[in-house]
């Protein structure tokens, strides 16, 4: 792994969160050298049907880090998820810790805030959020390393974050039995996706992979890690050399099949707000339907 300032000695302890509501695996990674962890992709809770917000999720996570002792140094986001909202304020507040996502969030800031028609105060520079993720940008968790690789496609903002011989790969990749994400969300591309697949797939073999999401096709166990090896070989959207040209394919005549996420609307006002969610003018928190705008 030459290519990559990561030490892939190192061994990252990786607890999972799974969240049956939106089917999105959070993480807790921890420097096996320091009590220094991350937390990668949280969910927040929402009754949709009912307006209500709770932190079930959230509160199992952060129990998780009290209990062991932990120190928050990081609350990554590998994208602005379409299908989950993001407790990353609410973890910060309880626990500390820096939110950061890649730089294109600006991208998905403009093209949403036209979608939600948000005013002047809505913020469209990532200042929301505390870092900013170039591609290739190293930093630390304790003492590991760790790496935010650019991998578009799914949205216009996907990092993957690789820390040690761990890979936590947002909605780019899904476990070899379920392929990819869509790609037709505003600012997606089925050929970009399929250039970060192969940037992910260029990995070491033996490098872990922890994926965003997993749905149990054919109704196996849900399942979250694999390694690059097992997505060459396995994986039924690009492994054994599929072609770009059958790949776009393929992911665009699946994608015009597909209903819009359930929660897709409150997740990407509040999303792109880095987990915050949107007050009305007297203060109160509320979100918008806009019509036939998706």
């Amino acid at each position: 792994m030459s290519n990559y300032p990561v030490d892939m000695d190192t061994t990252p302890d990786v607890e999972a969160f799974f969240d049956p509501a939106t089917n999105t695996i959070s993480y807790v990674v921890k420097d096996p050298a320091s009590n220094a962890c991350a937390v990668i992709d949280s969910v927040m809770d929402i009754d949709y049907a009912a307006g209500r917000i709770t932190y079930d999720h959230a509160d199992a996570i952060i129990k998780y880090i009290q209990d062991n002792d932990l120190k928050l140094e990081w609350i990554i986001e590998t994208h602005v998820h379409a299908d989950h909202l993001s407790a990353a304020p609410y973890i910060q507040q309880k626990l500390g810790g820096k939110i950061g996502i890649g730089e294109n969030i600006l991208i998905v800031q403009d093209t949403f805030g036209k979608v939600f028609n948000e005013g002047t105060e809505f913020q469209r520079d990532g200042s929301q959020f505390d870092q900013l993720f170039k591609d290739g940008d190293t930093y630390k968790v304790g003492n590991m390393d760790a790496l935010a690789i650019f991998t578009p496609g799914h949205t216009p903002a996907c990092m993957a974050h690789v820390m040690g011989n761990a890979t936590f790969v947002g909605d780019t990749l899904f476990m070899p039995d379920g392929g990819s994400a869509r790609a037709d969300f505003p600012g997606g591309d089925a050929a970009t996706l399929y250039d970060s697949m192969q940037k992910l797939l260029a990995l070491p073999d033996d490098m872990r992979l922890f994926m965003c999401h997993d749905y149990g096709p054919n109704g196996r166990d849900i399942e979250w890690e694999t390694s690059v090896g097992e997505e060459k070989e396995h994986n039924i959207h690009v492994g054994k050399g599929t072609s770009k040209e059958e790949f776009i394919r393929m992911r665009e005549e699946r994608d015009a099949t597909l209903g819009m996420p359930t929660l897709i609307i409150p997740s990407l006002q509040v999303n792109m707000r880095a987990g915050a969610v949107p007050k009305d003018k007297d203060g109160n928190p509320m979100l918008k339907v806009p019509v036939n705008a998706l």
